[in-house]
């Protein structure tokens, strides 16, 4: 066999090996209309906030791979971009992925990001979100997103994200869920 045969048969069997990992895992991910699991992560500033301190405002909860790749980085510059638009709709955004504080802090102040970066170094709030890929080597957080009410309440779940997009389509969706609790 080839070298280039031998490279596409180990990235097949890695490839595998995470969807089985992932299958076997069994955790899942908040549903809509569930209570949204709560968690205390320390931010890029090093103090700790738990999600339940929010409580009265929206809450788009992001995870994300890692900071400074480029889907990352676009994914919050569009988020930064649109955060006014954020606070006139009571949201916070909340990053969340599996590096440490020193890197958000880096990442923040080299991306003039003014929302908080959790760093969750044990994995545990990305699995109970089932937002964990498992490498092997290394676990990562998954792009995926939750749009929590103010009472805590999964209203959106985004499994399936185009960082591109992405902003503008937690705001079409926030806009939309506003009226219907003002509706109610």
């Amino acid at each position: 066999m080839r070298m280039g045969g031998i490279l596409i048969a180990v990235v097949f069997l890695v490839v595998i090996l995470v969807v089985l990992r992932a299958v076997q895992s069994g955790a899942k991910a908040p549903s809509t209309g569930t209570l949204a699991p709560d968690f205390t992560l320390n931010s890029q500033d090093g103090k700790p906030l738990s999600l339940r301190d929010f409580r009265g405002k929206w809450v788009v909860l992001y995870f994300y791979p890692k900071d400074f790749t480029s889907g990352c980085t676009i994914e919050a510059q569009n988020f930064q971009r649109d955060l006014p638009l954020y606070e006139q709709k009571n949201a916070v955004i909340l990053g969340v992925s599996v590096q440490d504080e020193a890197t958000h802090q880096k990442f923040c102040e080299k991306e003039g990001l003014h929302f908080k970066l959790l760093a969750d170094q044990k994995h545990a709030v990305s699995k109970s979100y089932d937002s964990l890929v498992n490498l092997g080597v290394a676990s990562l957080s998954s792009r995926h997103t939750f749009l929590i009410d103010p009472d805590g309440i999964v209203r959106k779940v985004y499994l399936k994200v185009d960082a591109q997009k992405h902003s503008a389509e937690i705001l079409a969706d926030l806009a939309a869920l506003e009226q219907t609790r003002a509706a109610n």
